[in-house]
């Protein structure tokens, strides 16, 4: 891979993404619409798109050709066919960050438990369906697009400093202030990915022969019990838990059931994952000392 075009690379992991990528020596060239700034400045190529309409994407990319198209921003079928009609003879391969909400709850849950090949396709706008069931059909509409190498990369929630979600923060404010979580199973369990890591491993399998659906974690899971007392040890608070959910206490993590991925396809593959124990424990410090 030479050259790579990121479609929403200037935020949260889409950054590590373009990062591992400019590691790499890749030539990146960034879509956006001009919003949110480059950060990277002139180590990236930049072009002022709007990545779902599908006359602009397509301008923008006149006369330009990619290795590799990285779509960070793709939640529908609709998205989907937007890309592909505009780049469709521009691009080598597609890799496309998908979800674990593809996935319903379970444990160590494999590729094969959604099968993009054989479910409906539909066309949707992502406001009108989930998002898992955006995704789903996103999924879909991408392997339904014979001659197009395309890889959909399936992780769980991203965990790093610049989560602009603040799902792991809500948890430590919560506890430093005393304040109710609302929980509905504190026995379930969860497995992450860290934001370099997804970055990471995004600029790797696009390097790899590899087509197909693949998941990416980290190694291990854990309990939301163990969660909450692992911020307690940070923060020196006991944790307030409840199972009567309000719009106040809610938790981001407030899974019925354990939901977890399991990473050995892409361990085959050569790809040597982090143990999420390792850093989760720093990035909660990190959390802690911020607030």
């Amino acid at each position: 891979m030479k050259t790579a075009l990121v479609l929403g690379g200037t935020r949260f992991f889409g950054k590590e993404l373009v990062r591992s990528l400019l590691a790499k020596g890749v030539n990146v060239t960034i879509a956006t619409r001009g919003n949110s700034g480059n950060p990277f400045g002139d180590k990236v190529n930049q072009l002022i798109a709007d990545r779902y309409d599908i006359d602009s994407l397509k301008s923008a990319c006149e006369g330009l050709h990619f290795d590799v198209v990285y779509d960070q921003i793709g939640y529908s079928s609709e998205d989907i066919n937007i890309a592909y009609e505009a780049l469709k003879d521009k691009v080598g391969k597609y890799v496309f960050t998908s979800t674990m909400a593809v996935y319903e709850y379970g444990n160590n849950l494999n590729e094969e438990e959604f099968n993009p090949y054989t479910y409906p396709l539909k066309e949707v706008n992502s406001k009108d369906v989930s998002y898992g069931e955006g995704k789903k059909l996103a999924e879909t509409a991408l392997f339904a697009k014979t001659g197009l190498p395309a890889v959909a990369v399936r992780i769980p929630i991203v965990q790093g400093e610049e989560d602009y979600t603040e799902r792991l923060l809500f948890h430590v404010k919560k506890i430093k202030s005393e304040e109710e979580i609302g929980m509905p199973n504190l026995e379930a369990r969860l497995n992450f990915i860290s934001a370099r890591e997804a970055g990471e491993f995004l600029a790797w399998i696009g390097s790899q022969a590899f087509t197909g659906p693949v998941n990416a974690c980290a190694n291990g899971d854990i309990q939301l019990t163990e969660l909450v007392n692992l911020i307690e040890s940070k923060t020196g608070k006991s944790p307030i838990l409840t199972n009567s959910i309000t719009d106040e206490n809610r938790s981001p993590y407030g899974i019925k059931e354990t939901w977890t991925m399991d990473n050995t396809k892409a361990t085959d593959l050569g790809y040597e994952f982090s143990n999420l124990k390792d850093w989760l424990p720093s990035l909660i410090d990190y959390y802690n000392n911020i607030i």
